[in-house]
């Protein structure tokens, strides 16, 4: 059964708990009975350990490379609060549809999928993909195992549209994500006698201080493109803890910290710099007195920045899509670096705005999802088309 608006497929999204920390193998199996009721071929493509997967649907050639609609299936906690009604049931009220994922972004994937359903009555030309990933909330890595796949056993897309809420803006760009633990290993002793051991906490102190600088220097190098608020790469240390008393050296000390790099920055560049400060405070500070100590970093999560791609296959797409002619930058990562890292030509472009994502009774307004389906809409009449 069809349902062109796609209010019914967002009320069915909504209904599973998608939460990041949680499988979204139900939902996902229920977007597969929507496929085959409406003869949409499709394929899954599970983590390591089974416990989620993506799926990839396509309607129209199957031989050549189309349009992919992006969209994650994973939402954020409700944990702690305050939702007036149970945030995994759908409400309509006052001009909004109310509940966990309606915005962020489980009303683009309902449009999308609603969208497969219209495009196969509508004889396309270019192919028309829908691309559900998992864990975007936590590491956008659940759509690179089926990325890797574009130009082997899939085709090659010809442009993406990640269809996060941007009110239909046209981004073009984003900074990268990178997130990083650093664990400190000392050796205990009194306070009075640091000679015999090696404080973590000391150490981490000056590891702080290090990305305090390094912080500093990327605010001065600024943004040379004007785009980005804030305009430069931030530096930020978001957790410290270690010890046991205040009269003993430090055993352990543990350093949660991230970077935000404006889409021109090495990715590596920040992490290399802080190794040889690492190197630095373990020969001045942790061991000054002898072998007590080491540090580890574990870089956790990087996800890469999108770049600015001028008059490219699908930035000219969302043009002509929603009447804009110019393009913006989002404050937040996505998967779209992902796409572009493959060769394919992406914006990130979608129904609603960002400010209701991760709230309490998170909302898309009704005319903010209506206009996402002329959109999509018209994606259908441009493919048809060409």
């Amino acid at each position: 059964m069809t349902d062109p608006s796609g209010l019914a497929l967002l009320e069915r999204l909504v209904g599973f708990d998608t939460e990041s920390t949680r499988s979204n193998l139900d939902l996902v199996s229920s977007v597969a009975a929507y496929l085959d009721e409406i003869g949409v071929p499709f394929l899954q493509v599970s983590n390591r350990d089974g416990t989620k997967a993506a799926l990839f649907a396509t309607v129209g050639p199957s031989d050549r490379g189309g349009v992919v609609l992006s969209g994650h299936t994973d939402c954020v906690p409700v944990t702690g609060q305050s939702w007036t009604a149970d945030p995994f049931r759908l409400r309509v009220a006052e001009g909004r549809a109310i509940g966990r994922g309606t915005v962020d972004m489980k009303g683009f994937d309902a449009l999308a999928l609603a969208a497969l359903a219209k495009g196969k009555a509508a004889s396309l030309k270019t192919p028309i993909h829908v691309l559900l990933s998992y864990d975007e909330e936590i590491n956008c890595l659940g759509s690179t195992d089926v990325i890797r796949r574009f130009g082997h056993d899939l085709p090659m897309p010809v442009a993406a549209i990640v269809g996060e809420p941007t009110s239909l803006a046209v981004v073009d760009a984003h900074k990268s994500v990178g997130t990083f633990m650093t664990r400190i290993h000392g050796t205990e002793a009194h306070s009075s006698m640091p000679q015999i051991g090696g404080s973590a906490v000391m150490a981490g102190g000056d590891l702080v201080a290090e990305l305090n600088r390094l912080a500093d220097e990327m605010e001065g190098r600024g943004d040379p493109s004007g785009r980005f608020r804030p305009p430069y790469t931030t530096i930020h240390v978001g957790i410290v803890t270690g010890g046991t008393a205040r009269n003993i050296l430090a055993k352990d000390c543990l350093i949660s910290w991230e970077f935000r790099g404006l889409p021109d920055l090495d990715p590596n560049e920040i992490p290399d710099r802080f190794a040889i400060a690492v190197e630095r405070v373990l020969r001045e500070r942790l061991n000054r007195h002898g072998d007590f100590g080491r540090i580890e970093t574990e870089w956790e999560i990087l996800v890469p920045g999108l770049k600015p791609d001028p008059g490219s296959r699908a930035e000219r797409l969302a043009f002509d899509l929603t009447g804009r002619t110019t393009t913006g930058t989002a404050p937040f990562g996505t998967e779209a670096g992902h796409f572009q890292a493959a060769g394919i030509p992406t914006v990130v472009c979608g129904p609603g705005s960002i400010d209701q994502a991760h709230q309490p009774d998170e909302y898309i307004t009704l005319d903010a999802f209506a206009e996402g389906g002329v959109f999509l809409d018209r994606l259908i009449a441009r493919c048809a088309a060409e």
